[in-house]
């Protein structure tokens, strides 16, 4: 019987092979979750404390034109939707299931195994928690049965908004900004 983690690992490693080929720019940070990924720690549990994978969606409309965002309850930010992995290796299974708990959406659908963003960012200590690094490996989903959302426990609020606007919000998180502008390029 094979390994079914070994072959999810190395699908995440063709992935971000795959992905800094295809963004010279982000080659270093690429580097970096190249470098967690062979980490003999497991970097898929949030008990690394040093770090971790997470999963988030680039979660658009069914025309393509409005992400939805939520303003994050621990954060206090609007970001993408997204949580830890808990153990599973297939980013792309946690940005959907991610998706899907914290917007109540049903027919949410997975865009390919492609990853659409990296983003290493820092999140500050909390309770009992350091701080630490998360390692966010974003998909792109698409909301295919319906846009009526469920605000859940994690969020203060969530929002259908424009990308266009959100690729030139001064305001809105860098890496938002960043993947507004990906989405545009590839559907503007």
């Amino acid at each position: 019987m094979r390994d079914m983690g070994h072959d999810t690992t190395a699908r995440l490693r063709r992935q971000l092979l795959a992905y800094r080929r295809h963004w010279p720019a982000e080659a270093g940070v690429a580097g970096l979750f190249l470098e967690l990924l062979d980490d003999p720690a497991d970097p898929f549990v949030r008990e690394r404390l040093e770090g971790h994978f997470t999963g988030s969606s680039w979660l658009v409309s069914g025309d393509g034109e409005r992400a939805l965002l939520t303003h994050h309850r621990k954060l206090q930010r609007w970001l993408q939707l997204g949580g830890h992995a808990d153990g599973d290796r297939d980013l792309g299974r946690v940005a959907l299931r991610e998706a899907q708990e914290e917007s109540g959406l049903e027919g949410l659908v997975l865009d390919g195994a492609e990853i659409f963003d990296l983003d290493r960012h820092w999140i500050p200590e909390r309770g009992d928690v350091p701080g630490h690094w998360h390692y966010d490996v974003r998909h792109v989903v698409h909301a295919k049965g319906g846009e009526d959302y469920v605000v859940g426990e994690e969020s203060l609020d969530l929002a259908w908004r424009p990308v266009a606007g959100i690729a030139t919000d001064p305001a809105a998180d860098e890496s938002l900004r960043r993947m507004a502008g990906k989405w545009l390029a590839r559907h503007g």
